[in-house]
């Protein structure tokens, strides 16, 4: 029998699922490139260059997943889970995916607002109401503020849109920021905790009035999660989504027994080497980021996790049978709200719009890579990257674990070379 390219890389992926790593059972079904559209060939582009930036030695491992139409065409493994790369890595690698934690936190939101339980109009302040009295910086100083009532009120919308006016751009808030500063929120016990807090400081300006990306309000949501919920916020992702999805390995800590497989974060020193952070999740890998369970960013997860709730979002909220979302909810989320002109340079890409958790590209042209209209993603401070392409049916996923600290020495970012690879490589 002649063996062609597709077959070849067929085999080649049955081989890896049912040898060293045997014990890693494949999240969606798997399938030839070729009966997919792909080219095996060109998907070998991809894998050259993974592999040359490995062994580069900016990043010391990787683990990369491409689906189109349900089903795995391409799932590799690169370098080390450790920085002294003695670990090999492993396809069920455990990754602090950071602000990919915030489209699960939409993804809750979005099912409260299915069963009538809030409005994305609602005003915060009516399941919060320490937001009620909430002011703005109108002038003066950190010591001495002059404040005025907001023009309108912080509503569901403005959260998921990051849009509610908080005090965290220090470059342009800088007197609300030393008020808000004051605390660290993030060493607080409870959301209930750290959502009195924020609802105590000065907003830097009007709800709805300018984007400002941070992890303020997704941390919001996961409080209001909790109260129209009736539970912990956590045990509320557990029981209405990770669960249902078969999501094993994620969670906003790691077991013991599971610690030996999370990769180690590392950073780039000013002397351009490799290290690790200096944070309490790379110290003791597996810990809670935070006291509470951060809805903007708190998550541990594996590419095969990640990838059914991808995947579930893509077949319109629903998969294996378990329904998270509905259809037209899951194309209200991956529409975009903010239009190129309504964001702040530099804020997202060029020809990128911010939808219900991710940015939606909007233009092809002025984005100037490779891609549709209408793909929706999102990204983690970690280096961990997703995108999902509903005209492609495609979902592609990047995952390492590196902090860029903005020195001269930080290794240049692959994500946008890894999706015009992944694209490069479709055919049908």
């Amino acid at each position: 029998m002649r063996l062609t390219a597709s077959l070849v890389w067929h085999l080649a992926l049955c081989f890896l699922g049912t040898s060293a790593m045997a014990q890693v059972s494949s999240p969606l079904p798997m399938s030839a490139p070729s009966k997919e559209g792909f080219s095996a060939a060109r998907l070998e582009r991809l894998g050259s260059f993974m592999q040359s930036v490995i062994a580069a030695g900016d990043y010391p491992g990787a683990v990369t997943l491409i689906s189109r139409n349900g089903r795995i065409v391409d799932w590799r493994i690169y370098g080390y889970r450790d920085l002294a790369r003695k670990i090999p890595m492993t396809r069920d690698s455990i990754f602090r995916i950071y602000s990919m934690t915030k489209t699960v936190t939409s993804v809750a939101v979005l099912m409260l607002m299915e069963e009538g339980k809030l409005g994305l109009d609602d005003p915060v302040a009516k399941f919060l109401p320490e937001f009620a009295d909430i002011k703005v910086l109108a002038g003066g100083t950190a010591e001495a503020p002059r404040l005025r009532t907001p023009q309108r009120p912080i509503t569901v919308r403005h959260l998921l849109t990051h849009t509610a006016g908080f005090a965290t751009r220090k470059e342009t808030d800088d007197e609300a920021v030393k008020v808000s500063q004051r605390v660290d929120p993030h060493s607080l016990p409870t959301l209930q905790a750290y959502t009195s807090h924020v609802a105590r400081q000065a907003l830097a300006v009007d709800p709805g009035e300018r984007f400002n990306y941070d992890g303020t309000s997704t941390e919001t949501l996961s409080r209001l999660v909790e109260t129209v919920a009736g539970m912990p916020f956590d045990a509320f992702l557990r029981n209405r989504i990770l669960s249902p999805l078969k999501m094993d390995d994620t969670d906003f800590s790691v077991p013991h027994e599971k610690r030996d497989r999370v990769v180690d974060m590392v950073t780039t020193t000013a002397e351009g080497q490799l290290a690790r952070t200096g944070t309490p999740d790379a110290v003791l890998p597996g810990e809670s980021l935070n006291p509470y369970p951060s809805g903007a960013g708190g998550l541990y997860s594996t590419a095969g996790d990640y990838w059914r709730f991808c995947q579930m979002l893509l077949n319109g909220g629903s998969l294996d049978g378990v329904s998270i979302l509905g259809r037209k909810t899951v194309e209200l989320m991956m529409t975009s709200r903010l239009a190129e002109a309504d964001l702040p340079a530099g804020s997202l890409g060029k020809g990128e719009g911010f939808g219900l958790g991710g940015y939606v590209v909007t233009d092809i042209a002025r984005r100037d890579r490779l891609g549709s209209v209408g793909q929706f993603g999102w990204s983690g401070a970690g280096s961990t990257y997703f995108t999902i392409d509903p005209k492609e049916k495609l979902v592609a996923m990047l995952l390492m674990q590196h902090i860029r600290r903005g020195l001269p020495k930080d290794p240049p970012k692959i994500s946008a070379r890894f999706y015009n690879l992944v694209y490069q490589s479709l055919v049908d």
